[in-house]
């Protein structure tokens, strides 16, 4: 066997060559490694409910899903998610048309950046972004232009500018990416923010991208409005969804995209080249799962809330800063208030400090320094590891 020669360019293309291996698997190894709690990377450490698991295992033992689905989804589940659009917002949705699955939403950002964007495009993002935007956005050949959501102190939120959200629109920019309710920082947009978004597509002819994982993952008065149902939207909105974050099965990695037929149709052009067809069996149990009652949905949101609670009073018993969270299961804190001002040298500390894993929301930004004092914690565990997991927390920093 001959070794491998050198070779004078990097083997990585230079679109990707800021992306290294995710934080998420960083922290996740480094949460093993030390046997500390994770409470860095975003999945539940319960499953969903039984019956669906049991729609899931019934479709494998009928054989339901076990070869290629269709391509542009098994009938039954985009029926489903179309039934979910009228039923939740009086969005109507052809299923045959209008509605596409994908392999997670991360698929789904995936294609539909690919779909849409040219070389030379600029993307208008709101930030901190879901690391997979910026790179997605680089795989296109395009560009992204943040536009940072600031701490808005009286309301311990962070906030949308909306004029440098305006500022940020030139002749190049062919669409918005938003996501709301927001990861990492649970804020969700106003109706008010959103129709101002709106009317700046309308004006400049803008396509927009939704990123909606966490719609039925919002608390107190927070209400989720899809951008779609807006005045001017309909016809220019791609809507992302997800069955992971709603029915804790993120390992299935179902989700989909609801849009216009002409830019659905563009979507699949590039999905089918990707992983072309997943999850067979899975969407079939996502089928049922769309169909739960309200109840279902209500707990659902219920027991979150309780656990977003729990690990924002221990989060602020233990000195942090604490943001609050009208949606997703992620809580934002500053570290300022501990003396600290690096969020990424404290996640990397943190494991040794006090046995808990972390995420620092500094690699959700292209300006570093605004996200440097800003650490993210995921409430979507068990209570009891939340209990424990707040209880190290005041012991580490509290004495």
């Amino acid at each position: 066997m001959t070794g491998m020669t050198s070779s004078s360019r990097p083997f990585l293309n230079r679109r990707l060559a800021d992306f290294g291996t995710t934080i998420f698997a960083e922290m996740s190894a480094l949460a093993v490694a030390t046997g500390s709690i994770n409470l860095g990377q975003g999945f539940p450490d319960q499953d969903g409910p039984e019956e669906v698991r049991e729609a899931a295992v019934r479709a494998l033992r009928d054989g339901r899903g076990n070869q290629y689905p269709p391509g542009p989804g098994v009938p039954e589940l985009r029926t489903a998610i179309a039934l979910h659009q009228a039923r939740r917002y009086g969005l109507s949705c052809d299923p045959d048309t209008e509605v596409l699955v994908t392999a997670g939403a991360t698929e789904a950002i995936a294609a539909t950046l690919l779909a849409l964007l040219e070389p030379g495009d600029e993307v208008v993002a709101l930030e901190p972004y879901y690391d997979s935007y910026a790179a997605c956005i680089a795989m296109a050949g395009a560009s992204r232009v943040p536009v940072t959501l600031r701490p808005d102190p009286g309301q311990a939120r962070f906030r949308l500018d909306l004029d440098e959200l305006r500022d940020a629109v030139t002749d190049r920019t062919r669409l918005l990416l938003i996501n709301t309710p927001h990861n990492p920082t649970g804020t969700v947009l106003t109706r008010e923010e959103l129709t101002a978004i709106a009317e700046l597509a309308v004006e400049r002819d803008l396509l927009v991208v939704t990123d909606e994982v966490y719609e039925h993952l919002v608390f107190d008065e927070a209400e989720h409005i899809p951008l779609a149902t807006l005045p001017g939207m309909r016809e220019r909105t791609v809507t992302i969804g997800s069955a992971g974050k709603t029915f804790s099965f993120t390992g299935w990695k179902v989700g989909w995209v609801t849009a216009a037929p002409e830019l659905v149709t563009a979507v699949r052009s590039a999905k089918q080249y990707l992983t072309y067809v997943a999850s067979g069996p899975f969407q079939y149990a996502v089928a049922e799962a769309l169909a739960l009652p309200d109840s279902y949905f209500d707990a659902f949101r219920a027991d979150m809330l309780a656990k977003r609670d729990l690990l924002s009073a221990g989060l602020a018993d233990a000195g942090f800063g604490v943001f609050r969270t009208a949606g997703t299961y992620f809580v934002t804190t500053d570290i300022r208030p501990l003396g600290e001002r690096d969020g990424f040298a404290f996640c990397r500390a943190l494991p040794e400090r006090a046995g808990v894993v972390a995420i620092p929301n500094a690699v959700f930004y292209d300006h570093r320094e605004a996200g440097a004092p800003f650490v993210r914690f995921a409430f979507c565990k068990r209570t009891e590891v939340l209990a424990d997991a707040t209880e190290r927390l005041r012991k580490a920093f509290a004495g």
